[in-house]
């Protein structure tokens, strides 16, 4: 896979959920640098899609995210583990015409490695943003990251997505973008 690039770059989040965040082992983490991404690709450009598992027992996506996107950010309800189970929400996909998938969110073992596994299958490259991922058990998370590379894809972290983005310093939104991780 090449490295990651704007033009070719789309954000998918899937259930950071009120009550799944707070069952997660490292919630403070996985809230910060899901912020932190969700902004990047606001400031960027990166069209961002996202999903919520049972919204009605489980909530709906937290506010750190929510509050980022714009109301035409596409959100796609679910109950099945892969996210691509929603047809409308790989129509979308699809349609958006885009390779790199930027993928994180709850459970790491569970829907995050479901929903990349479909979206390999379905051609695209995916990356694995293992700080803004998370599972209840530590031990399921390491194996769901394992899991998802073994499978073909890409485990990187928030600071790779944004600095791969950026390319340079001289990138017009590095001050922007860093001012995020400082």
């Amino acid at each position: 896979m090449a490295i990651l690039n704007i033009e070719d770059s789309l954000v998918l989040i899937i259930d950071v959920q009120e009550r799944l965040l707070n069952a997660v082992f490292n919630k403070n983490l996985l809230e910060k640098k899901a912020e932190i991404i969700t902004k990047a690709a606001k400031i960027l450009d990166i069209p961002v899609y996202l999903t919520e598992q049972y919204p009605k027992g489980l909530g709906s996506t937290i506010s750190v995210i929510k509050d980022v996107l714009d109301k035409e950010n596409c959100c796609f309800e679910k109950i099945a583990f892969s996210a691509l189970e929603n047809k409308e929400l790989l129509a979308a996909l699809k349609k958006e015409n885009k390779k790199q998938i930027i993928l994180f969110g709850i459970e790491t073992h569970i829907c995050v490695n479901q929903t990349a596994e479909a979206l390999i299958k379905e051609g695209f490259e995916v990356c694995v943003v293992s700080d803004a991922c998370g599972s209840r058990v530590e031990m399921e998370y390491a194996a769901g990251l394992t899991r998802m590379k073994d499978n073909g894809a890409f485990i990187i972290t928030t600071e790779i997505a944004l600095f791969e983005w950026l390319k340079s310093a001289k990138h017009p939104k590095f001050k922007e973008i860093q001012s995020l991780i400082k």
